[in-house]
């Protein structure tokens, strides 16, 4: 794990390090701020915050479901695809993309993460494949690597496939905030210097309107997985 956080801790330092001496070439330009671009960056914040919970959701139903990995996770975000947290990050960093860079940005993005990740998925697999050969096996039969099927998303009740408990997200709310924060300093910056801040306030109202949407989604999952986990509910 602490390799693993070590290079992707260098491969966002170098990137960090290009961003900054070539802005003009990552960033969007401050042009005329169409509404295709408002729309643009309202998508890349809301997948920045659908990937935060996908991330956290995984992370807290694996502590709390692997038995210190003695038990091989099929349900909640595992049940739709057989690795949660990586479409978590992939997720957030499409978003973050979509926020402050310019869209050829996304064809690095991806490319950088299918090599940064997919080896990674393969290893993790080969593990699971020793440690639970015939259930691994139908798992992956069953369950995509992944991308999930719409079929699954829609049949299956969001609470079942998407739990979440307060007390996950408070271990995740640091870094969850500052990336938040960084991304929306970026990107007020450039709104702010293209339409100065009386409008950029404007705009900013559905930024507000969908983290206060997304805060109320939380609570929500938070009571249904809290009322499934209660004594004597169903857990069929």
């Amino acid at each position: 794990m602490k390799k693993r956080l070590k290079i992707n801790g260098i491969i966002i330092f170098c990137a960090t390090i290009i961003v900054a001496f070539f802005p003009k070439v990552f960033f969007r330009n401050n042009g005329s701020g169409t509404i295709l671009e408002e729309y643009i960056e309202l998508m890349g914040f809301s997948l920045i915050l659908l990937g935060q919970l996908i991330r956290v959701s995984a992370r807290g139903y694996k502590a709390e479901h692997s038995r210190e990995s003695q038990a091989l996770i099929q349900g909640g975000p595992y049940q739709v695809v057989r690795n949660p947290m990586y479409l978590g990050i992939f997720l957030i960093g499409l978003g973050v993309v979509l926020a402050v860079f310019k869209l050829w940005v996304v064809v690095i993005f991806i490319t950088v993460f299918v090599i940064r990740y997919i080896l990674l998925m393969y290893r993790e697999e080969e593990k699971l494949r020793a440690l639970f050969p015939d259930a691994y096996r139908e798992y992956c039969r069953k369950v995509p690597r992944i991308l999930p099927k719409l079929s699954t998303i829609i049949n299956l009740d969001i609470s079942e496939y998407l739990p979440i408990k307060l007390s996950w997200f408070k271990k995740e709310i640091g870094s969850i905030l500052v990336l938040l924060f960084f991304t929306l300093l970026v990107e007020s910056w450039k709104n702010i210097s293209r339409a100065g801040i009386v409008a950029y306030l404007k705009e900013s109202t559905w930024l507000l309107s969908i983290f206060i949407l997304f805060i109320i989604f939380v609570f929500l999952l938070d009571q249904w997985t809290n009322k499934k986990d209660a004594p004597g509910a169903n857990k069929s």
